[in-house]
């Protein structure tokens, strides 16, 4: 993922500003717009070290990071679930707002491929054909990211990529994928993300703008993208 800079250029500003929206906890899984076999993974697990706290749960215009990565994905799929660590205040926030919370198997590596993991499990038991999976710290993807994707992944792997590169944290996962990552994971590996999806066969959807990517890693970094923001509504 890109990390934000002040040297990047960001969206204009009607699309920064439409992107502040509020999030809508009681989802119609029957609203055309959205599909009944594809449920959200929100992944929210990290340790976020250099941000120097829970990234997940910062705000951004008043509202936290992992609900506006929740909110994308609750327009096009049935359901969202956040993939946190036990005891979080991510894994708080997804319960509060009547999210499920999903935590990595034991054993499993520290790292996103262990929360697609359980994405897939949990979407098996509710039996959708796939998960469409996003980070928690991306608050500006691009509002036709996961239609894109889903569409693009028909009944295989779909993942976003720019003109910097593949955006493997922003992709569609298939059910049927389970097996073959539960084997990749054994004895605690982690192989690289876009290596797994390229294994699965991944269709790339092209996206134009490589900022919305540009991804929090500071408490900088969120500075400086508030700052645009209220800018950007002035």
């Amino acid at each position: 993922m890109r990390r934000i800079s002040k040297h990047h250029g960001y969206p204009v500003k009607n699309e920064a500003s439409r992107l502040i929206v509020p999030y809508i906890m009681n989802v119609d899984a029957h609203q055309p717009s959205r599909s009944a076999l594809v449920l959200g993974v929100v992944i929210a697990g990290g340790r976020s070290v250099r941000f120097g706290g829970e990234k997940a749960v910062a705000l951004l215009a008043r509202k936290p990071l992992l609900l506006w990565a929740a909110a994308r994905l609750a327009r096009s799929c049935a359901s969202v679930a956040i993939n946190a660590r036990p005891g979080t205040a991510a894994a708080a926030l997804a319960e509060a707002e009547g999210l499920a919370v999903l935590h990595d198997a034991p054993g499993d590596a520290d790292g996103p491929l262990s929360g697609v993991k359980a994405g897939l499990a949990w979407a098996q038991a509710l039996g959708a054909r796939a998960i469409a999976v996003s980070p928690c710290d991306v608050p500006l993807l691009p509002e036709d990211l996961f239609v894109r994707l889903i569409a693009a992944a028909g009944e295989g792997a779909a993942m976003a990529e720019t003109a910097e590169g593949r955006q493997p944290l922003c992709a569609v996962w298939p059910v049927s994928a389970l097996p073959r990552l539960t084997e990749l994971l054994a004895d605690g590996a982690h192989p690289a993300t876009w290596k797994t999806l390229d294994g699965l066969g991944a269709v790339r959807v092209r996206f134009p703008l490589a900022a919305a990517f540009a991804n929090i890693n500071t408490r900088a970094d969120l500075a400086a993208l508030a700052e645009r923001l209220s800018a950007d509504e002035r």
